[in-house]
């Protein structure tokens, strides 16, 4: 009887060991965890480095403005004195006015300046007006009163002659020239005719008749087929 008591009481004091024993471990346990709480952490290494980022300041430097400085210009230099001779003596010259003034005569009127005569302007000679110069009858009216010099038919010269003139504001052919010959006497034929027969309605600028310079051909062409 006595044996089976003593192991009923060692398992008891197993159970009253095992509580006390769990609350140590967990007061040992919650010990530990504060002191690491309250231990500093710090980096053992020597090449560690901690950068903190910081705002970039920029500092705008006051740019002071600078005046240009105006020399004054040197001073003139001073004039050297020249040396007059003492004994040198100016002597004043004496005008002599013998004619003497009369009251009574009266003030010669001096005649008057002549006339200028106002140099006529020449009036504006154009080359290209709204409206145009026209022949009268065409080149068909001088044409028909040209005669082929015999010595341009005999030589077999044919072209085109170029006149040129100005048309007054009546239509008149004036200062008739050759620009551009052929020869053999069709030249003076051209200018003969033209001077004699042609007739134009005046060219306008704005309305009014006004001197146009002009450029006509007169073309000299054989008739083979009758010679």
């Amino acid at each position: 009887m006595r044996g089976p008591v003593k192991i009923i009481n060692r398992k008891n004091d197993l159970k009253r060991g095992y509580l006390i024993r769990l609350e140590l471990g967990i007061i040992a346990s919650l010990l530990i965890l504060i002191s690491a709480f309250k231990i500093n952490i710090q980096s053992s290494g020597e090449n560690d480095q901690v950068t903190v980022d910081r705002q970039e300041e920029v500092f705008m430097e006051e740019i002071v403005q600078t005046k240009q400085e105006l020399k004054a210009p040197p001073p003139p230099r001073p004039v050297v004195p020249v040396e007059v001779p003492n004994d040198e003596i100016i002597e004043n010259e004496i005008i002599d006015l013998d004619s003497e003034l009369d009251m009574d005569t009266g003030i010669i009127d001096m005649p008057p300046p002549p006339p200028k005569f106002e140099e006529e302007e020449e009036e504006e000679i154009f080359v290209i007006v709204e409206q145009m110069p026209e022949l009268v009858g065409g080149l068909a009216s001088i044409q028909k009163h040209i005669q082929y010099p015999e010595l341009a038919r005999k030589a077999g010269i044919e072209g085109r002659v170029v006149l040129q003139f100005i048309i007054d504001e009546n239509g008149n052919v004036n200062n008739p020239v050759v620009v551009r010959g052929i020869g053999g006497g069709c030249d003076e034929e051209a200018l003969k005719a033209v001077q004699k027969h042609a007739k134009f309605v005046p060219g306008r600028q704005r309305g009014k008749p006004v001197r146009v310079r002009y450029s006509l051909p007169i073309t000299f062409k054989l008739d083979r087929e009758n010679q």
